[in-house]
């Protein structure tokens, strides 16, 4: 049988990494996973509370607001207007989305059509690529990696492509490769969106996931970014809330209202107890990003450092829950997925290809910060063995 769109998807690059993984386990092995970027650190206690009290009130199992509470969307401005000096207007500029995922991909059926084009870097989180490909758009991939000039790439790419791209899609920090950027990148977006008549959709997934001194700057920071684009946010990784589902796109009102429209035929929001207690997370709980961020970056360095000890170097990352790691020179000629199933046949380790990410991640594997130190070092210690058996 055909499906529409469904049979334009691409096999589940993952898919084999996992049945070996879960093969494996019903053996009795103990596989330590840092392959799929689940956050397991709970979410902020007083959240918890919050939710189990509003679902004891039967008022608030009815169906709520697409858009969001408006005491929710006064908390992702209050929360901008600390964390970034952004101002936004909560009635205007501020919809809640069912996580990130959910709120692009639909944010993209209000931005592009079939014969429409997006710009996208690559390697990439594969809903980033699939959104725009969803909606009936064409996707040009832009490699991104740390040796290059990537807003020149964005630009040879865009003044290269015909028709010329009605979307910019970027997100940093970045998932997988872990980049950051400075907020001089988003100035010269913005001043390129301006004369070139394109929008900007900046996912800022990990927005608050601050493993050093650097602070990742919003899109929205740049004056006359909202003329031009819009940002999602997500409690997901900042407060530990993967599973809540609870996202926003912020900024330009007009996309903010056209998604707001679409979603209105679509659904009728998140459930209202979640919308409530993850004011109390926005309002109340920025001492437990701190908190994530202390176990991300004793995790990170546990990670790292285990990794120089068996002669695997990496580059610790700034920003995000993963490691982007190029692949150690006795096991290049491998490629991504094959080291991947030899790292889980042989040390018991589950890591991400970096080829399912898109081309550009070939020769990469990607960790993610998902176990405690204790299961990281015996990870470092399963890639021991399996780098032994290749020299």
């Amino acid at each position: 049988m055909d499906f529409r769109r469904i049979d334009n998807l691409p096999p589940y690059v993952f898919a084999e990494v996992n049945a070996l993984k879960l093969e494996a386990r019903r053996a009795g092995e103990d596989v330590v996973d840092l392959g799929f970027g689940n956050p397991d650190i709970p979410s902020p206690p007083a959240v918890v509370e919050k939710l189990v009290e509003a679902a004891q009130k039967e008022h608030n199992h009815r169906y709520s607001a697409s858009r969001g509470l408006p005491n929710l969307r006064k908390a992702v401005a209050a929360r901008y207007r600390r964390t970034f000096d952004v101002e936004l207007d909560p009635d205007t500029e501020i919809i809640n989305t069912i996580g990130a995922k959910e709120g692009l991909a639909h944010l993209m059926w209000t931005l592009v059509q079939p014969g429409d084009v997006a710009l996208v870097p690559e390697p990439s989180y594969p809903i980033h690529i699939y959104a725009p490909i969803l909606a009936g758009a064409e996707v040009i991939q832009v490699p991104l990696d740390t040796s290059a000039d990537f807003f020149a790439r964005l630009q040879q790419s865009f003044m290269s492509s015909w028709p010329r791209p009605r979307v910019i899609l970027t997100s940093f920090p970045h998932n997988p490769t872990t980049a950051c950027v400075e907020i001089e990148f988003f100035e010269k977006l913005v001043a390129f969106a301006k004369e070139n008549n394109v929008l900007l959709v900046h996912d800022f997934a990990y927005a608050d996931i601050i493993l050093d001194d650097y602070q990742p700057p919003s899109l929205l920071q740049v004056p006359g970014a909202k003329d031009v684009g819009v940002e999602l946010y997500t409690l997901s990784k900042s407060h530990s809330m993967p599973g809540w589902r609870v996202g926003f796109v912020v900024g330009n009102a007009e996309i903010v209202g056209a998604l707001g429209q679409l979603k209105s035929y679509l659904d009728y929001g998140t459930f209202q107890p979640i919308q409530i207690a993850s004011i109390i997370a926005l309002n109340e709980c920025d001492a437990y990003i701190d908190h994530v961020n202390d176990i991300y970056r004793r995790r990170r360095d546990t990670l790292v450092d285990g990794l120089a000890r068996v002669g695997w170097d990496v580059e610790p990352p700034k920003g995000t829950m993963f490691v982007w790691a190029r692949i150690p020179e006795v096991a290049q000629h491998m490629g991504s997925m094959k080291f991947t199933l030899h790292l889980l046949r042989e040390g018991n380790i589950a890591v991400s290809p970096g080829v399912g990410f898109g081309p550009s991640g070939e020769g990469f594997v990607r960790f993610a910060l998902v176990e405690n130190e204790h299961r990281i070092n015996q990870g470092i210690r399963g890639v021991k063995t399996a780098l032994a058996k290749l020299e």
